[in-house]
């Protein structure tokens, strides 16, 4: 198993490849969704990281991703900039999925 990125920042994909994580860096929509289908046919790819500006740009092809599929799993990270979250972002994720404040 292995992790790949898929960020539109070299910054970013520079700090990950000497971490000895693979990526690509993408610029807009398109090839952001073409990057993710080629990630999913690779079978190899066990965490598929992207950055959270760009799961942004296409949210439902992620959340379809993460409900349809076992594998790769998919991890949000912030780019250099910081995360896009809310302060509350955990508490709302668990109201969301369960239905329970806490």
């Amino acid at each position: 198993m292995k992790m790949y990125l898929i960020c539109d920042s070299t910054d970013t994909c520079v700090g990950m490849k000497l971490a000895g994580v693979e990526g690509v860096i993408v610029h807009g929509q398109e090839e952001f969704t073409d990057a993710v289908n080629r990630a999913l046919k690779d079978k190899e790819i066990g965490i598929l990281l992207i950055s959270e500006g760009l799961c942004r740009l296409d949210g439902e092809l992620v959340n379809n991703i993460k409900l349809k599929y076992s594998k790769p799993l998919i991890v949000e990270i912030p780019d250099r900039h910081g995360t896009g979250r809310k302060e509350d972002f955990i508490t709302s994720y668990v109201k969301d999925a369960i239905g329970i404040n806490i």
